[in-house]
């Protein structure tokens, strides 16, 4: 156990800032300059949520025929004011399944709503779609189909989410702390996946957070992804921490990377202190996107929002990384 001593000195941290990495990205919204955006006209008051959509697997249709078909879908209903993408779900999202059925020479979709922790809401079906037309599945037929599904959808999503707001206050609430969803870290050898998640738990707490198990009126979300690298030449394992902050709109609000070096083998059981160590430093950085992204309430007298991280946040990468100073544990509020 003696390498674990190594462990002891800081981790190099850096932020990976979606606002920053976007700025340099094409056409984005300026609403202060005069250029809302092109999908400002139709969310004007976008929801706190978003649906992701899977390409259907159940459907009847080819693998390029389900993801025009999730494609269609994403288009119609942020046409009817439901912020959707095609795209991978992040930890907040709503999902859609999409099923089909054949009878009589005809086919029905059928459209499947869970919410972010898997617990089914509801289901809605399409008008039937003659076979021989769904097998074909031309680009006008499957947004033929999305522009049929998509009210049907966004009622069924609205009923869903009042629903669920009716019989928990909590999601009604927009002052007061950040509620954030921390789900289990994935990726880490021996206990690291437990440890460390127990750890940034504890470290979020501290940091003035509501910390949650599950994403019941949860705001944001923090992910963690580890990554061990062999280092044969130096009988080392270089060892990466990616954590990443969501919000539930769907917004990617920033990353903060942790990245040491250890003795080959070091982590392959205990994680211990290692894991106290890293998630103190990395809830730090977490903190700081949340507070970016508006989750603390302004108090009186305060900095304004948006000022560039402070010494000790974790979120700057210094000229001499061997400089940074050793993790310091935040005092309970």
């Amino acid at each position: 156990m003696r390498g674990l001593g190594l462990m002891r000195r800081p981790w190099h941290l850096a932020a990976l800032l979606a606002a920053a990495l976007l700025a340099a990205c094409g056409d984005l919204p300026q609403p202060f300059r005069g250029n809302p955006g092109g999908n400002a006209g139709m969310l004007a008051a976008p929801p706190a949520y978003r649906l992701t959509i899977d390409p259907p697997t159940t459907a009847l249709l080819s693998e390029q025929q389900a993801r025009g078909f999730a494609e269609a879908l994403s288009s119609a209903l942020l046409a009817a004011e439901v912020p959707a993408a095609a795209e991978a779900p992040l930890p907040l999202d709503w999902r859609l399944t999409v099923e089909a059925r054949t009878e009589n020479g005809f086919v029905t979709p059928r459209y499947r709503l869970t919410d972010p922790d898997g617990q089914a809401q509801g289901t809605t079906e399409g008008t039937r779609i003659a076979a021989r037309d769904w097998s074909d599945a031309s680009p006008e037929v499957l947004r033929r189909a999305a522009r049929d599904a998509a009210p049907r959808i966004a009622d069924l999503l609205l009923r869903a989410e009042a629903a669920r707001k009716g019989t928990d206050p909590a999601a009604l609430a927009v002052t007061g702390p950040p509620r954030i969803y921390v789900p289990m870290v994935r990726g880490a050898p021996g206990d690291g996946n437990q440890a460390l998640t127990a750890r940034l738990r504890e470290a979020l707490g501290q940091q003035g957070m509501l910390v949650q198990e599950t994403t019941q009126g949860a705001r944001f979300a923090v992910t963690g992804q580890v990554a061990v690298i062999d280092q044969p030449a130096t009988r080392t394992q270089r060892v990466e921490l990616l954590w990443t902050v969501s919000r539930n709109d769907g917004e990617d609000l920033g990353r903060v990377l942790q990245l040491n070096e250890v003795p080959a083998g070091v982590l392959a059981r205990f994680w211990g202190d290692v894991a106290f160590a890293a998630a103190t430093e990395a809830a730090g950085g977490v903190r700081t996107v949340v507070s970016n992204a508006g989750g603390f309430p302004v108090q009186p007298g305060s900095a304004p929002r948006g000022t560039a991280p402070q010494p000790g946040q974790g979120l700057a990468m210094p000229q001499n990384p061997g400089a940074l100073p050793p993790p310091q544990v935040a005092p309970a509020p």
